[in-house]
């Protein structure tokens, strides 16, 4: 009597693939192949984050993780970067503290470009919209606050644009001699406050006002113009100037 074929064992878990990577997707669904073929604009936000990713996990593909990434976060970017690594290493499995650093890596390196504009590159300051455009994508995603000012010439150019106080969740402190002291080394004719509310609220607390005062009075002995105090928010922004407060 002949002996049955002897049956092999299922190969053990850790032999079988980790994760799903973008090799093995569908050519449809491979985003470096679309964007060799029609441009990295025309990659949606998951696709770009699977990219930076790389690969997914068992059976999640690393779009499906990116698109839960994305969903979590309202599909807005700009929430996605107040994340931490440690916050994205835990949360979704298949993406470890590498991973994390790499696509907080790219977040910070896109903002980054933004802000290192040339002098000839940065727009003519015409009102608050101009000012939200240009900080907007610095400071909206912040989870603590940041105190920048606007350096300006007499024609409104943007002479620069500097972080001068980085504080707390719900606070920053501006030191008014540093600031003054800037616009007289950059020969700057006026400036305009900029700082964000992490908490969403737009409405200006007493010390923003108290800062304001104070920092329109220094001005005022060397002839500096304080345009404007801009509030930003990931919901918008609020004007001292368009409120009349200056």
């Amino acid at each position: 009597m002949s002996e049955s074929p002897e049956v092999l064992p299922e190969a053990p878990e850790y032999e079988k693939p980790a994760s799903l990577r973008i090799s093995d997707l569908s050519d449809q669904d491979r985003p470096r192949e679309k964007a060799l073929r029609h441009g990295v604009d025309s990659l949606t936000d998951a696709e770009l984050i699977a990219i930076i990713l790389g690969s997914g996990m068992p059976g999640k593909s690393v779009i499906a993780l990116s698109q839960e990434i994305l969903r979590d976060n309202d599909n807005r970017l700009s929430r996605l970067a107040t994340m931490s690594v440690h916050e994205l290493s835990t949360k979704y499995q298949g993406v470890g503290p590498a991973k994390s650093i790499s696509l907080m890596a790219a977040i910070e390196l896109g903002s980054r470009c933004v802000n290192s504009l040339s002098t000839e590159e940065l727009p003519r300051i015409t009102g608050s919209q101009s000012v939200h455009a240009l900080m907007k994508q610095r400071l909206e995603r912040l989870s603590y606050e940041e105190f920048w000012v606007v350096y300006l010439n007499q024609a409104n150019r943007v002479i620069s644009t500097e972080c001068v106080s980085k504080g707390g969740v719900s606070s920053t402190i501006a030191d008014v001699r540093l600031i003054l002291k800037r616009a007289l080394d950059r020969l700057a004719t006026g400036i305009i406050l900029v700082h964000n509310h992490p908490s969403g609220n737009l409405s200006p607390s007493a010390a923003d006002d108290s800062l304001t005062a104070r920092i329109r009075r220094g001005a005022e002995a060397i002839d500096l113009r304080v345009l404007d105090h801009v509030i930003i928010s990931p919901s918008g922004f609020y004007s001292y100037n368009d409120n009349s407060r200056l």
